[in-house]
């Protein structure tokens, strides 16, 4: 029988100010291992430290922009855009624009703490 997740389990997130993450498939809200599925919102001037993560990630951008820059530059990505990233590669994700971002990010394998490898 198909699982229903019927709510979302809010995620505390890293960054200079307040970003809201309701993680919807992923090891915290569905016990699910292989990939994570989280809606994203970060308000204008959001920056987050730079990672280096062990799955590669999938975002689509709904609302706003998401800056992402790697150690190649840095891309713009908009409202009805999509980025991916490549595990092993250095990536820093931002929201410069007043009104922020809203986007969804899909992680293969799922998001962890310990495998995302911060910047200090």
């Amino acid at each position: 029988m198909p699982t229903l997740i019927s709510t979302p389990t809010q995620i505390t997130a890293a960054g200079n100010k307040p970003k809201i993450i309701h993680e919807f498939v992923g090891r915290v809200n569905s016990k699910t291992e292989g990939v994570s599925v989280a809606r994203m919102q970060s308000p204008g001037g959001w920056v987050e430290p730079g990672q280096t993560p062990d799955f590669d990630e999938y975002t689509v951008v709904l609302r706003g922009m998401l800056r992402v820059q790697s150690h190649d530059g840095v891309l713009d990505v908009r409202a009805g855009q999509a980025i991916i990233t490549h595990k092993g590669e250095w990536v820093q994700y931002s929201t410069p624009e007043n009104d922020g971002a809203e986007y969804i990010a899909v992680c293969l394998p799922a998001f962890s703490p310990g495998t995302v490898h911060r910047d200090e």
